[in-house]
């Protein structure tokens, strides 16, 4: 049963639609650098469920997130946008493409993380069944910084702003559900899949990420699906793409809206 996700909207609401997707333990907010550059474009950013002030109940599996997705555009009134979707965000991109191509009218992924290394996968898991917790705000912000050290220090300060929340004694933490963080480790371990045959993709690569998680049997899997209608972008950037390099990825999200709305 999907639920109803809290949602950040930016930009105008007559705009074309665009549903950004963040990752593991991320949340809508974070697209707001992005939004910035596409101030044409009515940018949706959920979070996830389990993550940020969205619905943190089970079952937390890529076929829940693709109803609750679903829902979203529903009350949105949106019949089809351009999905963009980071790490996580991109592989529940694709398998939305596949379960309602008519309901995504092209993608963008941003150094999407599907088929992870089961080891790795449960290596992830594990680290996130210790939460981050900070005496105060200047230690969460060191924190962070050493995590985005490629991003500016707006980006580290608005996530602090966004996604601290208080604990019952006081101290601080992430606004993130544990055990739906080690449910999305589980997701990424499954095998990959590819988008629907006609669909429009970009798919970006970071080129500071290593072991990547876009894989070379990812990138030769979509190629032979999508043939003409996939672009492969390197970008020189570690995995948190959207913060580090905005206004890069605005130009690619911009690009496949004009793409699609000139159809």
């Amino acid at each position: 049963m999907s639920a109803a996700l809290h949602v950040h909207h930016f930009s105008p609401s007559d705009g074309p639609p665009v549903l950004v997707l963040h990752g593991v333990s991320g949340h809508g907010a974070r697209w707001w650098a992005v939004a910035e550059q596409l101030p044409h474009v009515r940018v949706i950013a959920p979070d996830l469920r389990g993550h940020g002030r969205s619905p943190d109940v089970p079952p937390w599996s890529i076929e829940q997130h693709i109803e609750d997705l679903l829902a979203v555009l529903d009350a949105e009134g949106v019949e089809s946008a351009v999905v963009v979707g980071h790490s996580f965000g991109g592989a529940i991109a694709v398998h939305l493409a596949r379960a309602a191509p008519e309901r995504v009218a092209g993608l963008v992924l941003l150094d999407s993380a599907m088929g992870v290394a089961p080891r790795a996968a449960l290596d992830s898991a594990l680290a996130y069944c210790i939460p981050s917790i900070y005496t105060d705000v200047e230690q969460a912000r060191t924190d962070q910084r050493e995590a985005w050290s490629g991003a500016p220090v707006a980006a580290v300060d608005a996530e602090v702003a966004h996604h601290l929340t208080t604990l019952p004694d006081g101290r601080l933490t992430w606004r993130i559900s544990t055990p739906a963080m080690v449910a999305c480790w589980s997701e990424l371990a499954r095998q990959f899949v590819v988008p629907p045959a006609g669909m429009r993709t970009v798919l970006v690569r970071a080129g500071q990420v290593d072991p990547p998680y876009v894989t070379p049997e990812f990138v030769a899997a979509c190629t032979e699906a999508l043939g003409p209608k996939l672009r492969v972008h390197a970008m020189e950037s570690g995995h948190m793409i959207e913060q580090e390099q905005p206004a890069a990825v605005a130009e690619l999200i911009d690009g496949m809206v004009r793409t699609v709305h000139e159809r």
